[in-house]
């Protein structure tokens, strides 16, 4: 009587299984197999502002790199950075003993030469005194002679009185000769003596000019944005080599961004484009700027064409320099901050480059690129199907009913949520827009799918 009750127990437990089993059967069933999941949105129209983003630093308009024009110790260092200094201002100064002592010297020579011009015009009017005299001697024996000639030839005084006379006369004109060249050979010397006067001036001008150089005032008015030396440092002046830099002087009321475009964003990049900059000081600030020069050379590029690196794996990039408007940040300049932009802050900028209203739109990433698969169906059925024969091309899906078309589109500018539809597409559809792995890989063509918001595409399952 037991073993027959343990019998009808296990007949009961084995048709619960078997039922349960069959429920869940039909439920499985009943469910069908999953559906992709995907989030949708509708075909609409826009305004599109095409951007374009870079990077850079934030510099002066204006900044004066002042170095040594002489070599020397900094004897006198009366500014310190972040200064605010007025042009003509006295910032610095060299150590001048060395060049007072080569002004004394110059001085000494200029004399000298004025003294060596009084000496050889001196020497010119001593040499035309004595050419008077010789002259008015030659006057008197050429007189002298005309009547030695008459009374020669008369017979009244002697061949030797006559040869005289005659020797008398020719070495005087020998003396007038040789006085005017002297003279010549004086006015010579007075001439040179004259650009003798003339180099020493212009040396102790320059020496006086070196001096003066040792007395550092400021070029512009502005802050001193940079201070690379102390007093009592030595520095080396310009004459020499490159010179060492003593300080930068800047205007830091008009302040511009330098950034580096690629070459394949440049050609959209025009002088006037409004620029979006936003500054790493400044979180969540988006300040106005605007375009004022684009490189016409490449940054990375020699500066002679000899010289120009052709490697193509090099990056290529041009400065594009943007104002920042100052009516953007006006409100930051108080008495406690009056200068809100330094130099070397990092700075992202987002050029707007062209912006078109009122066209068909879509989300970036409806759309993808697919090979298009009725030429691809065509050309494999086809005896000369050669892969390089198929047809890419930018599509998007459309949700019709429950499933989805893919449809070839022709597409425009773009920024960071749209792109523009020209053709293809007609308002009011609906594209799907996520995930994007399925729209790129996995959808197919007549797919059916469910569709959901796109946040819970993304939700972590429990």
């Amino acid at each position: 009587m037991k073993k027959k009750k343990d019998n009808s127990k296990k007949l009961i437990i084995i048709l619960l299984i078997v039922a349960a089993v069959l429920i869940i059967a039909a439920l499985v069933l009943k469910k069908g197999p999953e559906l992709m999941k995907v989030s949708t949105e509708t075909v609409s129209v826009n305004t599109i502002t095409e951007k374009v983003s870079a990077s850079g630093k934030i510099f002066p308009v204006t900044e004066v790199k002042i170095s040594s024009p002489v070599s020397g110790e900094v004897v006198e260092l009366n500014i310190v950075e972040g200064d605010s200094v007025r042009q003509g201002q006295i910032l610095a100064k060299i150590d001048p003993e060395a060049y007072q002592s080569q002004v004394e010297r110059g001085t000494a020579s200029v004399n000298a030469s004025k003294a060596n011009m009084a000496n050889s015009k001196a020497q010119l009017e001593n040499i035309r005194a004595q050419k008077e005299q010789v002259l008015s001697q030659l006057l008197n024996a050429q007189e002298v002679h005309k009547r030695n000639e008459k009374l020669f030839k008369e017979g009244v005084i002697s061949t030797s009185d006559f040869e005289s006379s005659l020797v008398n006369l020719q070495s005087l004109e020998a003396n007038i000769r040789a006085s005017e060249a002297s003279i010549k050979s004086a006015q010579q010397s007075v001439l040179a003596s004259e650009y003798s006067i003339k180099s020493a001036e212009a040396s102790l001008k320059e020496l006086k000019t070196m001096l003066g150089r040792t007395t550092i005032v400021a070029p512009v008015s502005g802050v001193v944005s940079k201070l690379n030396v102390e007093k009592g440092e030595q520095v080396v002046g310009t004459v020499q080599m490159s010179g060492t830099e003593l300080m930068r002087i800047a205007n830091l009321n008009s302040m511009e961004v330098q950034v580096e475009v690629s070459e394949s964003d440049i050609p959209r990049v025009n002088i006037g484009d409004v620029v979006d900059v936003e500054v790493d000081a400044y979180i969540d600030r988006i300040f106005k700027g605007e375009v004022r020069q684009i490189a016409n050379s490449a940054n990375n590029l020699s500066s002679g064409m000899a010289g120009a690196v052709l490697n193509s794996d090099q990056v290529t990039n041009f400065v594009v320099t943007i104002d920042i408007l100052r009516e953007s940040y006006n409100d930051l300049i108080n008495s406690d901050n009056r200068f809100p932009f330094r130099p070397g802050m990092s700075a992202n900028v987002e050029i707007n480059t062209s912006t078109v209203e009122n066209i068909l739109t879509v989300p970036v990433q409806s759309v993808t690129v697919r090979e298009f698969e009725e030429d691809a169906e065509r050309l494999k059925r086809d005896d000369s199907y050669n892969p390089k024969d198929e047809r890419y091309a930018e599509v998007v899906f459309i949700v019709d009913a429950d499933s989805v078309r893919m449809l070839e589109v022709s597409t425009g500018l773009q920024d960071d949520k749209f792109i523009h539809i020209k053709q293809g597409l007609e308002e009011g559809m609906v594209v799907v827009t996520a995930p994007y792995s399925a729209i790129s890989k996995k959808l197919e063509e007549g797919e059916q799918v469910q569709i959901v918001d796109e946040d819970d595409l993304y939700k972590v399952k429990d």
